[in-house]
């Protein structure tokens, strides 16, 4: 099959999450897409410093705060798209998505893909949501560790059981055996000892001193959700996979409830992909840093083809 057969198929563009941003990203599309230039320079005057700069040359440990890491990873996703865009007006109409979805973070690049978020307001509002989890990170020390191996239902008892001790949850359920999980860092290790007692093949804490996507974020949730509250959101162009319910939503009102505890809760990625994958998408373009995204994919669905912005000849 051929990219032009395979773009004509159900198509569906997902995001990436933090994590996936390294200094370099973005510099290649930036010389060779006008369209991507624009994105980084009305970036870099949004936010009133250079973004672009510290995405091309960091330092790598300002990069990866993550109250830049977020904006970034955001910047650099809507980046690629736009370059994408410019190539499918040469690729003819059947080119056109028919859900978006982004993991955690992108998420919010879906939902300005989408329409839902005009970019300004979308840069800002994860520049702040970076702020605030950061802030609450320090207030409430906790982190978050990959565990592989072990299916979802096991590591959720080892969750209640190491939740004796503190708080600890399932965090981001990627695919089958192969889960994060995230909590107070005495809660945490037990989880991970237990989780290697359980069987798992490797239970590593990652590098990142905030417990997203857990009960810890409670704070940063209810400050998130006031300032978010204040930002006009339009209806969506195009329907988007939820994080937290792995289902389709399509007005205001249900992407509102979506952001209201979308630090809180945990990320349905398997069940995202499944969703989509139900409604007929057989496509997967991932869109944006890195290809974390297509390699869950392809371990939660054999079935389906995933392909990536370098298919359409553009340089990551």
């Amino acid at each position: 099959m051929g990219l032009g057969d395979t773009i004509s198929q159900k198509l569906a563009v997902v995001f990436p999450g933090q994590g996936s941003q390294y200094v370099g990203m973005g510099k290649g599309i930036y010389e060779v897409s006008a369209a991507a230039r624009r994105v980084f320079h009305q970036a870099d005057d949004i936010l009133g410093f250079s973004l672009s700069s510290l995405c091309f040359n960091g330092p790598g440990e300002e990069l990866n705060d993550t109250i830049n890491a977020q904006p970034a990873i955001l910047t650099v996703s809507l980046a690629y798209l736009e370059a994408l865009r410019e190539r499918w007006h040469t690729l003819g109409p059947s080119v056109s998505p028919v859900v978006v979805a982004g993991h955690s973070l992108g998420e919010f690049t879906a939902l300005v893909a989408a329409g839902v978020l005009d970019f300004a307001d979308g840069l800002r509002l994860v520049r702040e949501r970076g702020r605030i989890m950061k802030e609450s990170g320090d207030l409430v020390p906790g982190g978050m560790a990959a565990v592989i191996g072990l299916e979802r239902e096991v590591l959720e008892d080892v969750c209640a059981e190491a939740g004796e001790v503190g708080i600890v949850v399932l965090a981001n359920d990627n695919c089958p055996g192969q889960s994060v999980i995230s909590g107070d860092n005495v809660a945490l290790q037990r989880a991970m000892e237990l989780a290697k007692e359980r069987g798992a093949r490797r239970a590593v804490r990652l590098d990142i001193s905030i417990a997203s996507h857990s009960p810890l974020m409670e704070r940063a949730s209810q400050q998130f959700n006031e300032l978010a509250s204040r930002i006009h959101l339009h209806e969506p162009d195009i329907p988007i996979i939820a994080n937290i319910t792995g289902q389709m939503v399509t007005t205001v009102e249900d992407i509102r409830k979506e952001i209201a505890q979308h630090v809180v809760r945990p990320v349905q990625w398997t069940g995202s992909v499944c969703e989509m994958v139900n409604s007929g998408v057989n496509t997967f373009l991932e869109v944006g840093p890195g290809n974390v995204l297509g390699g869950l994919i392809r371990r939660i669905r054999s079935d389906v083809e995933v392909i990536t912005i370098k298919d359409f000849g553009l340089t990551s």
